[in-house]
């Protein structure tokens, strides 16, 4: 069992739609593994709020930019006699892999699947409390009681367009997430503020609180300053408050 939580924030809006969809990807493979009729409708359900980021959002556009930032940034350290040059060779071509294959994917990832009879009737009655009820989605309660098999084929199939733009992103994120190290912070009497570089491209912060304080990290801010609250859940069912202690933590400031 870990010690620490952590908490992270995006500090702009591409890393924060990543980040939503790296949890919802991660959510669907937990669902898909599942064999109950529940599993099968979180299932779909949250492919439904995947496949709505992606409607609103230019997705391969996005991960294609910052894939090709990582290029650009990784190239100029060729030339670094202190980096691995192998280990820098088969990254940077793991991204040009990645990037390429993005580039032939035609149109928006799923956009077919939303065209679908079965997913349109499933997204009209999301938005209704109670709303996919087996006779609110008479086909939805068909598909739900048809054989497993049947039911993972079509899951692998739905699923299958996003592979390439979701292994991007892992890919992304990963290298944000290992880009900085930890240094040792202290909120004084719960409360902790900090003015960004503007010269170096953060894309978002990591904090790690000991579980044995009893309080968590509310995070507000932007690319120029962030500030944290350490607040305590009191036992009334009340508004948290911010703590008056001093708390260590850790804190990543990630930039790549």
């Amino acid at each position: 069992m870990s010690t620490h939580t952590f908490y992270e924030f995006p500090l702009n809006e591409r890393i924060r739609v990543f980040m939503r969809l790296e949890q919802l990807f991660q959510q669907l493979d937990h669902f898909i593994s599942g064999t109950s009729l529940f599993d099968r409708r979180a299932a779909v359900s949250v492919l439904l709020d995947i496949l709505m980021i992606f409607h609103r959002n230019d997705l391969k556009s996005e991960v294609l930019k910052e894939l090709e930032r990582h290029t650009k940034t990784l190239t100029h350290l060729t030339s670094n006699d202190e980096i691995d040059s192998d280990k820098l060779k088969t990254t940077l071509d793991s991204i040009k892999e990645k990037s390429k294959q993005l580039y032939l994917a035609n149109g928006k990832a799923g956009a077919k699947l939303l065209e679908s009879e079965l997913f349109k009737s499933i997204s009209q009655r999301s938005t209704i409390p109670g709303g996919m009820c087996s006779f609110d989605l008479p086909e939805f309660h068909y598909w739900l009681e048809q054989e497993s098999t049947a039911q993972q084929r079509d899951l692998d199939q739905w699923v299958e367009p996003f592979a390439d733009i979701r292994d991007a992103i892992r890919l992304i994120l990963d290298f944000i997430r290992q880009s900085s190290i930890a240094t040792e912070e202290q909120a004084t009497a719960g409360f902790f503020q900090l003015s960004l570089d503007q010269s170096k491209p953060y894309q978002f912060i990591r904090i790690g609180i000991e579980n044995s304080y009893a309080c968590f990290a509310e995070t507000s801010g932007g690319r120029h300053r962030f500030s944290i609250r350490f607040m305590k859940k009191p036992p009334e069912d009340v508004r948290p408050s911010q703590v008056s202690q001093d708390i260590p933590f850790s804190l990543t400031l990630c930039a790549f």
